[in-house]
């Protein structure tokens, strides 16, 4: 652990190295993203002991410092600590919370996943807004799915607001950014996964799939874009088509609600139980 004499600075190379992170280019290229937070740490530094070299360095303030121990411990030498203006030279927050871990990307290829037999998977289409697709990231987490797999034009899912979003659920469930939309579900049916597609134009509503045994076996939920949901092109490559039926005046429900409801009907169904099925 560094000692608290606050040896690097804004300017210092590392740091703004670790600051141009908040822009999606240079995270590509150095193929590195940061998590913000003691949970957000807490997380990674966890994945870590099962994935050597996830996290690069964390910096954090004397205060954060001394609050967390286990932390410190946890990271060892990789522990920076840092002043208040560091921290916040790095964070993308209004309000920062002290400590910044420098992880390496965590996605794997669409065969890796398939090869492990998934039961449950979400898989988001040409999803833009990154709150929208951390938070379906930590719903799949909490149904306890196998995957989220981010399609097409998909945000980038370690967009910093994405990161904050899943709450350390990222470290949890194995991720996929694939182009190719058609061969993905393709890909997914070959494997035995019944793909659902959740639209409000629908061939059954979710209860009655549910009854019906529609959810038995293992399951592909397809969410689609936040203002335009799925293009019938898209929607066209599911097994069958879901509505979550809605009982009051609202127009809709918002994509990590209603991704939610649906993963949890899957989990309710008996596909997923507790501390199964997840990244090892």
């Amino acid at each position: 652990m560094a000692s608290p004499e606050h040896v690097l600075t804004p300017r210092t190379g590392r740091v703004k190295a670790a600051r141009r992170l908040a822009t999606r280019r240079f995270r590509e290229k150095e193929r590195a993203f940061l998590a913000e937070g003691p949970q957000a740490v807490r997380e990674a530094l966890d994945a870590a002991t099962r994935e050597a070299g996830l996290v690069r360095e964390v910096y954090a303030t004397p205060d954060v410092t001394a609050r967390y121990p286990e932390l410190v411990a946890a990271a060892g030498s990789r522990w920076q600590v840092v002043d208040d203006q560091v921290v916040a030279a790095i964070s993308e927050t209004v309000s920062p919370q002290g400590v910044v871990a420098v992880c390496d990307y965590l996605d794997v290829p669409l065969s890796s996943v398939l090869e492990r037999s998934p039961r449950l998977v979400a898989v988001c289409a040409e999803v833009r807004d990154p709150g929208n697709a951390g938070a379906v990231v930590r719903c799949a987490d909490a149904a306890g799915a196998d995957a989220v797999i981010l399609l097409g034009d998909s945000v980038d899912p370690y967009n910093p607001k994405a990161v904050r979003a899943s709450v350390g659920s990222l470290f949890h469930l194995d991720v996929v950014v694939e182009r190719d939309t058609a061969a993905a579900v393709s890909a997914l049916q070959a494997v035995g996964l019944r793909v659902l597609a959740a639209d409000g134009v629908a061939d059954v509503d979710l209860f009655a799939a549910e009854q019906s045994g529609l959810l038995d076996g293992p399951t592909a939920w397809l969410f689609g874009n936040e203002a335009w949901g799925l293009p019938a092109a898209t929607r066209a490559l599911a097994d069958t088509v879901v509505a979550v039926p809605i009982f009051g005046r609202a127009e809709s429900l918002n994509l990590a609600t209603a991704a939610a409801v649906c993963l949890y009907a899957s989990a309710r169904a008996g596909r997923t139980t507790p501390a199964e099925g997840r990244r090892p």
